[in-house]
């Protein structure tokens, strides 16, 4: 087992890292920016290493930097989190080369699942079922796109093929638009990604995000750990997340899982993983996968009584998942709320200090926040600040439980969508599970004009 794991990462996933090594007896190293000084796993860490200034391409995104932090406190591994360096290829390789283990799936994993297209192809070839589309990447024949198009049929999606959040992606409904969204998405996609390559898919009026969590080790075993339903977004970008889905049954559960499982083991995955799935008049379609722990992961955790971040750490080390499938058991619904430093209706960042903080309790609750009072959220990275999660037996005890939690929550000093969150907890098609991928969008507007 690991003797010291570097953490490079901030806020909440760096306090949740610390916390499982601390449990484990693993010494950490807390790397941080000039802003982020008094985080939580900062001041709790063994050892610190400040690499850089504020903006996160001088600091968190230093790979050199991040390194030679781990040579100098002779770290054994490094624990990249979410975000920042976690689905960077060329820093697992780095990370390799240099001597430490890279708690997560291996460089070529990593590069392999990072684009796309490769993806595609790699669960194409592994029976998982995806989104009809183009072959690869767009070329630049115009007849040739058009003809592509008019094959999946419209509306189709342009997407870039590096990259995620929704940048590089047009939604196309008529063969007119079609040239001049593809230019635009490879402009986005090369000032974004430095990649403007875009592929081309159908576009599903109102599917559902559902993905499925994967656990593999360098041994040959594969489990999947159900479902999370991730529907509830804005801009691409989840809000919500819960874990079982709605109205997914057992039957399809397994056999989605087990094409997830028998694929993982195709490509030779290690560690946690997350494929992602639009769902559609009850079938999937794969449209990637996240090669690292997922924001959401603690839904996950409390249906199953699994520790991810733990699992991470142990099948980096070589050890075997301690568990078959037969062995995953699902109980209750939990309901996951991104607490994010913002205007709840307007989405502006609302960085500053944070006067006073009270996280709720009670049955079924777990707040993971780096957050205290005095704590000064600053400008320069994601404005999540927390993330609040209840269990229950069942879904409807889960979402008592979760108003009652936000509720009680007070964050004072900053905004937060902390309203936002209350207004969804409330309403009927999202208690009915009824909800799809563009509906928060729909309702914001509404919701906004009420306050």
């Amino acid at each position: 087992m690991f003797q010291k794991i570097l953490i490079a990462n901030r806020g909440e996933i760096a306090l949740r890292i610390l916390r499982c090594c601390r449990e484990l007896g693993i010494k950490t190293v807390a790397v941080h920016s000039t802003a982020d000084r008094d985080l939580k796993h900062v001041r709790l860490a063994d050892e610190t290493v400040c690499i850089g200034p504020a903006p996160a391409t001088g600091s968190y995104l230093n790979m050199a930097a991040i390194i030679s932090a781990a040579e100098v406190t002779e770290a054994d591994a490094i624990h990249p989190g979410y975000g920042f360096m976690s689905e960077n290829a060329d820093f697992a390789e780095s990370v390799e080369k240099s001597g430490f283990v890279f708690i997560g799936p291996r460089s070529e994993t990593i590069r392999l699942m990072g684009g796309k297209t490769t993806a595609k192809a790699e669960m194409i070839a592994a029976g998982v079922p995806c989104v009809p589309g183009s072959d690869g990447i767009l070329p630049d024949d115009e007849a040739k796109c058009r003809e592509t198009a008019a094959k999946v049929g419209y509306p189709v999606l342009i997407k870039a093929a590096a990259g995620g959040g929704g940048r590089g992606m047009h939604v196309v409904r008529r063969e007119e638009d079609l040239i001049h969204s593809i230019q635009l998405a490879r402009n986005e996609a090369l000032q974004a990604f430095k990649d403007g390559s875009v592929f081309l898919e159908k576009y599903l009026e109102v599917p559902r995000h559902i993905e499925i969590q994967v656990l593999a080790d360098e041994h040959g075993n594969a489990v999947y750990l159900g479902e999370r339903d991730c529907s509830m977004q804005r801009r691409n970008q989840k809000v919500v997340e819960e874990a079982l889905a709605p109205h997914i049954t057992q039957a399809q559960r397994e056999e989605i899982g087990k094409l997830c499982t028998d694929a993982c083991r195709r490509i030779g995955y290690r560690g946690a993983g997350t494929m992602e799935f639009l769902y559609d008049n009850g079938r999937f379609y794969f449209i990637e996968m996240n090669t690292r722990i997922q924001v959401e992961h603690p839904v996950t955790e409390m249906v199953t009584g699994i520790d991810l971040i733990r699992q991470q750490i142990m099948v980096a080390a070589g050890e075997p998942l301690p568990f078959r499938q037969e062995d995953i058991q699902l109980r209750g619904h939990a309901i996951e709320c991104r607490i994010n430093a913002e205007d709840p209706f307007k989405f502006i960042p609302s960085p500053g200090e944070v006067k006073k903080y009270h996280a709720p309790g009670g049955p079924g609750i777990r707040m993971d926040s780096h957050v205290y009072a005095g704590y000064r959220v600053p400008p320069n990275y994601d404005s999540m600040i927390g993330k609040l999660i209840a269990y229950g037996p069942t879904r409807e005890s889960a979402i008592a439980r979760m108003r009652t939690a936000l509720a009680e929550m007070i964050v004072e000093g900053i905004h937060t969508n902390i309203p936002l969150q209350r207004k969804i907890l409330e309403d009927e098609v999202f208690v009915r599970g009824e909800h799809h991928i563009h509906y928060l969008g729909e309702r914001i507007p509404e919701w906004a004009a009420e306050q």
